[in-house]
């Protein structure tokens, strides 16, 4: 990570990508800093991108699909710890495996908690923090992060629409 995190060679970078996760799409485009507990225990699917200061805390599996984009200064947190104090100090830790869909957007500054499951299709709120799961389709937000609404074909149509016109203007 230190090597990711220093060096300018987007090809090094590729690779060193390769060597730390567990498995990887092609097309995976993080920015540096980023931290991992382990890497090995964290999947992401094809044309992922996260932008600067991804935090994955590892310690169980974490599983991105495919089409993800992150803001910056994104946590996904699967190490959890006693909430007894005792055991707690004694520096017993566990963790709960994170699961994040297909075609979803976290903003930034979003915290995922652990044994938490988003849906695919899903837009999370800058600043959120996801404390229990959230279904697919849908834009929540918030601490604790909570369903705003459901994304609506219409929505869906007008930003096609907009990107086509995008499109078309850059031909």
């Amino acid at each position: 990570m230190r090597e990711f995190n220093t060096s300018p060679d987007e090809r090094r970078h590729d690779e060193i990508l390769t060597e730390l996760l567990g498995s990887r799409g092609v097309s995976c485009n993080l920015m540096a800093p980023i931290g991992f507990d382990y890497g090995w225990n964290t999947h992401v699917g094809e044309n992922f991108f996260a932008n600067m200061d991804l935090i994955v805390l590892d310690v169980c599996e974490v599983r991105i699909g495919e089409n993800c984009m992150f803001g910056p200064r994104v946590s996904l947190l699967t190490a959890t710890h006693p909430i007894a104090s005792g055991p707690r100090a004694e520096l017993l830790e566990s963790g709960q495996p994170i699961t994040i869909g297909s075609n979803v957007w976290l903003g930034g500054h979003v915290v995922v908690n652990p044994g938490v499951t988003i849906g695919d299709h899903t837009v999370i709120g800058s600043g959120s923090v996801v404390t229990r799961d959230i279904p697919s389709n849908v834009v929540a937000a918030g601490n604790p992060c909570r369903v705003i609404r459901e994304i609506t074909d219409e929505e869906i149509r007008h930003w096609e629409r907009l990107a086509e016109e995008y499109r078309a203007a850059a031909r």
